[in-house]
């Protein structure tokens, strides 16, 4: 990933993003410095928050990345999937009705959301729901589509 800037928030933006990160997923950010790195040939900024790549933001939207939240494990804006689904999601699959285990019933259609794994809670992957929370579990179709999961570019950048 190619780096087009690179800057330090100012404290309004960093006021936004942490509100926004609070109110989506009820996670409290804190940190002493905050950058936003423009990238070049991706679909996404980042936000570097003490060094480690905590934000990222689709469509001028703040959340969490896989990193962040496993870092910051949020309370809400969570769909959990069983065992079989794992590999799937963790190689960027879409992720399907069958896996999931149990869905945030807030989520709406469009939202952001974190996909974690049932047995100890680790997020895999971030993905864009295609349905409600409460319409996500049940036998087929697909109902989250993946933005960035454990592996990818994004998961694996350093700066």
């Amino acid at each position: 990933m190619e780096v087009k800037s690179r800057h330090h928030l100012r404290s309004d933006a960093i006021a936004k993003l942490q509100d926004a990160v609070d109110s989506g997923l009820g996670v409290s950010i804190d940190g002493d410095s905050f950058e936003l790195v423009e990238l070049a040939d991706a679909a996404f900024d980042i936000v570097l928050v003490d060094g480690e790549p905590f934000v990222f933001y689709t469509d001028d939207e703040p959340f969490l990345t896989v990193r962040g939240a496993n870092e910051h494990p949020p309370e809400s804006g969570i769909v959990t999937v069983d065992a079989g689904a794992i590999s799937f999601v963790s190689n960027g699959a879409d992720v399907m009705r069958p896996g999931i285990t149990d869905a945030d019933e807030s989520i709406e259609a469009g939202d952001l959301v974190a996909i974690a794994e049932e047995t100890h809670g680790k997020v895999l992957a971030i993905g864009r729901a295609l349905v409600d929370g409460d319409e996500m579990v049940g036998d087929s179709g697909k109902v989250i589509e993946s933005i960035h999961h454990v592996g990818d570019e994004l998961y694996d950048l350093s700066i």
